[in-house]
């Protein structure tokens, strides 16, 4: 009996494999499709969230040149950015999810506040390191939607052993603890640090 069913299933497949290889090759391709790209939260939404991390970027940049200024001036930005947006989509999620993603943006604002108030980069860049600390879990914890972003590490942004990080959206490193302006390696360390992270889409 065992004998019987061994050669039956020898028959099956070869058949399967006979089907397969030489009738599917002659069957008409359909369409190729793949999934439709679905996004959890609105348009407005990700619109605001990712003016919102443009205003990040353009605090990085200014940093980047020393420019404490336009620093100031970008923060500022950013900070009005911040307290306007809202996390109302997060609603439809769990209670832990909205709360959490609120305490991240509160700490974020409590930073970009602190930011505006400084007038030397040392602590201008104290204060973007607090910013980035706390924006980096708030993307991770809402399922951050936009374009690839890399979160990025310095291992001496304020000394030997005192690291910082900070998020871009290109995987080059363009430090901005160092900067193009540092009073004791000038323009040397702009590129020092290395890519810890990336978020993207989900």
């Amino acid at each position: 009996m065992k004998k019987l069913l061994f050669v039956v299933f020898i028959l099956l497949v070869g058949f399967s494999i006979y089907w397969f290889k030489f009738r599917g090759a002659d069957a008409p391709e359909g369409a190729k499709t793949g999934p439709l790209k679905t996004t959890k939260h609105s348009l407005a939404f990700n619109n605001n969230l990712d003016t919102l991390i443009n205003a990040y970027l353009n605090i990085k940049s200014a940093l980047v040149e020393a420019d404490s200024l336009q620093a100031k001036q970008a923060a500022t930005k950013f900070l009005v950015l911040a307290d306007s947006f809202k996390l109302d989509d997060l609603k439809k999620d769990t209670a832990v999810i909205f709360e959490t993603a609120n305490s991240f943006l509160n700490d974020v604002k409590a930073n970009a506040k602190s930011l505006v108030k400084q007038t030397n980069l040392t602590d201008m860049r104290q204060d973007f390191s607090g910013v980035s600390e706390n924006i980096y879990p708030l993307l991770k914890t809402i399922h951050y939607e936009g374009k690839t972003l890399y979160w990025q590490n310095c291992p001496m942004a304020f000394g030997e052993g005192k690291e910082a990080n900070w998020i871009s959206n290109t995987d080059e490193i363009i430090n901005p603890y160092m900067g193009k302006k540092n009073a004791e390696f000038k323009a040397t360390m702009v590129h020092c640090g290395e890519t810890k992270d990336s978020i993207k889409a989900f």
